[in-house]
C-alpha cells in the first residue's frame, strides 16, 4: 500500500467522524451504504488495480480510522460532555448499552451507574442519565419548559402510521393533548366505571399474569374501540391479537433508530403493518356499530362531539386508540402483577390490605363501588409503593437538548446541543436521597400520614413522567387498579402455587420502555363475604 492512498484512507474516515458529529444520522438506511461504499471507491480511484487484498486493506483502513477517531474524542477532555463521569465503553460507542436494551436490562444497568457514579453519568456518547434533586434538575428537565421530546419517540413510528401523542411534541402535542384530556376527566371516569366493573368481575386462570394482561387488554380494548376482545372470556389471546400490537410495540422500544430498516424486512414489515390494519379495523367496526352505552375513549378520540375546530382524521384517531391499548394495558397489568407479588411476599401486609378491605366493604357492599375507594388508606400506600419500586416505564424515552438549539443549563450543569438526557425512573425511586431508610425495600407504610421516615421526597416520585408530556392516563390508570385489586383481594385468598419461585419472579421482569414479565402462577380460593 502506498503512503497516499493510506493517507487518503485515514482523512476520510475522519471526515466520515466529522459529518456524523455534526449531522447524525437519524437511522442506517442511508448512513450503512455509504459507509460500504466508499472504501470501495477510494479504492477505485486512489489505489487503481482493483483486488481483494487492497479491498480488505481499504475497509481496515477506513474503518479503523473512523473508529479510532470517534474513540478518541468520546474519552477526550474536549468532548461536550467530558464533565460528567461514566464508563470509558459509555463514552466510545452505543453498542455497549444497545446489548444492555436488547436483553432488558437497561434499567439495572442505570441503576449500577448511578450507584457508582453519582446523580449524573454518562452512559453514551451524547447521552446522561439524571437522578439529581428534582428540584430543580429533573423538573426543569420534564416540566414546562423543560426538553423537548428525543428522536426515540418519533424514530420508532414508521411513516405508515400516523403520529401518536406519544410520538409529538410542542403545539401538535398541546393540540392532540386537549383531546386526549376531555377524555381523562373524573366525569369521563364515571363513563368508562361499568365497563371497569364488567371486565373486572370476570375471573381467570391460574396463571394471575396472564388474567391481568387479559383483563386490562380487554378493558382497553372496550374503551378505546367498543369492544373487540374477549381474553378473559376465553382463557387465551385469541389469534395472538395481544402479541401482534405489543410485537410492534416493543420492537420500537428496542431498536427505535432502526425501525425504517428493519420493517424492509417481510416478517417485521408484517408486524407493523398488521399492527396498523387492526387498528384500523376496529376502528372502522367502532364506527359502524356506536358507543358501547355511553361515550367512550373512541368517542373523544374521534371528537365525536365535535369540539375541536379540525377533526382528527380517522388514521390518526386509530393510530392514538392503539397507543391506549398498548400504553394503559401493559402498565396497569405490570403494576397489578407487581402488588399481587409484593404482597403475597409478605403476609402481614396481605393480611392487612384484606382487613381493611373487610372493614370498607360490609353487608355484600360491593367492592367496586368508587365512591368508597377513598377509604382504602393503606390498599393505596401499597399501590403507591409498588409503583414507586417497579414504575411501568423504568427507563423512560429520552429528552434533548437538539442540534439545531443552543445548550441549555439545567440546575447549574450545562448540557450540549445533541444531548440526549434520560432522568430513569427505577434509579430516581431508589435514591436514597429521596426515600430514606431502605430505599429498595417493600414499605408502603411510606405513604401513610403517620409516617416516621426520615425522607420521603414526594417531588422525586413520576411513575407517569411530569410536566405537559406526562401519562395523560395516569388518574385513571390507578382508579382502574383500585378498581382491580379491591374485588380481587375481597374476592380471593391468593397465595403463590406450589412449586412456583416467587424470590426469582422479579429477575423475569424486561424492559422493552414498558416492564414484560415472567408467569405469576398463583393459587385463587374464593373468600366468604361478610
Amino acid at each position: 500500500m502506498h503512503s497516499p492512498w493510506l493517507i487518503w484512507g485515514v482523512a476520510l474516515g475522519l471526515v466520515n467522524h466529522f459529518c456524523f458529529h455534526k449531522y447524525e444520522p437519524s437511522g442506517v438506511n442511508v448512513t450503512f451504504p455509504l459507509l460500504a461504499v466508499q472504501p470501495i471507491a477510494l479504492l477505485m480511484f486512489v489505489e487503481g488495480p482493483f483486488t481483494f487484498m487492497g479491498l480488505a486493506w481499504s475497509y481496515a483502513v477506513f474503518l479503523g480510522s473512523l473508529s479510532l477517531s470517534i474513540a478518541a474524542y468520546g474519552l477526550s477532555p474536549f468532548h461536550p460532555l467530558a464533565q460528567y463521569p461514566g464508563p470509558a465503553i459509555g463514552k466510545v460507542t452505543k453498542l455497549w448499552g444497545f446489548w444492555k436494551t436488547s436483553q432488558g436490562h437497561k434499567y439495572i444497568y442505570h441503576k449500577k451507574l448511578h450507584d457508582t457514579y453519582g446523580p449524573y453519568v454518562r452512559t453514551g456518547p451524547n447521552k446522561i442519565s439524571v437522578i439529581d434533586p428534582p428540584s430543580p434538575a429533573v423538573c426543569q428537565i420534564l416540566n414546562f419548559g423543560g426538553l423537548e421530546k428525543g428522536r426515540y419517540y418519533e424514530s420508532g413510528r414508521h411513516p405508515s402510521i400516523p403520529p401518536s401523542v406519544v410520538c409529538i411534541s410542542g403545539e401538535a402535542h398541546t393540540k392532540k393533548r386537549r383531546v386526549w384530556n376531555r377524555a381523562m376527566t373524573s366525569s369521563s371516569f364515571r363513563d368508562y366505571e361499568p365497563l371497569v366493573s364488567k371486565r373486572a368481575s370476570q375471573h381467570g386462570p391460574v396463571d394471575l399474569g396472564n388474567w391481568l394482561n387479559f383483563f386490562a387488554f380487554d378493558l382497553m380494548g372496550d374503551l378505546a374501540f367498543g369492544g373487540g376482545f374477549e381474553h378473559l372470556r376465553d382463557g387465551e389471546d385469541t389469534g395472538g391479537l395481544g402479541e401482534r400490537i405489543r410485537g410492534a410495540s416493543y420492537l420500537s422500544g428496542q431498536l427505535p433508530w432502526i425501525i425504517n430498516t428493519l420493517h424492509l424486512f417481510p416478517r417485521v414489515g408484517r408486524i407493523i403493518q398488521d399492527c396498523n390494519d387492526f387498528g384500523q379495523h376496529l376502528a372502522m367496526q367502532r364506527m359502524k356499530d356506536g358507543a358501547v352505552g355511553t361515550m367512550d375513549l373512541w368517542y373523544h378520540l374521534a371528537d365525536e362531539a365535535g369540539t375541536e375546530k379540525q377533526k382528527p382524521t380517522f388514521e390518526e384517531s386509530a393510530a392514538d386508540g392503539i397507543v391506549a391499548i398498548i400504553a394503559a394495558s401493559d402498565t396497569v397489568a405490570s403494576t397489578m402483577c407487581s402488588l399481587v407479588w409484593f404482597l403475597l411476599s409478605d403476609p402481614e401486609y396481605y393480611r392487612r390490605v384484606q382487613q381493611e378491605l373487610d372493614n370498607v366493604f360490609v353487608d355484600g357492599d360491593d367492592p367496586l363501588e368508587v365512591s368508597k375507594h377513598q377509604e382504602l388508606h393503606f390498599l393505596s400506600a401499597c399501590m403507591h409503593e409498588t409503583l414507586r419500586l417497579h414504575p411501568p416505564i423504568p427507563s423512560n424515552g429520552a429528552r434533548q437538548v437538539h442540534l439545531h438549539q443552543p445548550g441549555r443549563n439545567i440546575a447549574g450543569r450545562f448540557i450540549p446541543s445533541g444531548t440526549s438526557v434520560y432522568t430513569p425512573t427505577y434509579s430516581l425511586h431508589r435514591n436514597p436521597h429521596y426515600f430514606f431508610p431502605h430505599p429498595d425495600k417493600f414499605c408502603p407504610q411510606r405513604w401513610l400520614p403517620d409516617s416516621k421516615f426520615d425522607k420521603h421526597d414526594t417531588s422525586a416520585f413520576a411513575p407517569f413522567s411530569l410536566g405537559p408530556a406526562n401519562c395523560v392516563g395516569q388518574k385513571f390508570g390507578n382508579r382502574e387498579i383500585l378498581m382491580a385489586s379491591s374485588i380481587l383481594f375481597k374476592s380471593f385468598d391468593l397465595q403463590f402455587a406450589d412449586g412456583f419461585d416467587s424470590d426469582a419472579w422479579p429477575k423475569s421482569m424486561r424492559d422493552f420502555f414498558v416492564f414484560t414479565r415472567g408467569p405469576l402462577l398463583v393459587n385463587l380460593t374464593p373468600r366468604h363475604r361478610n
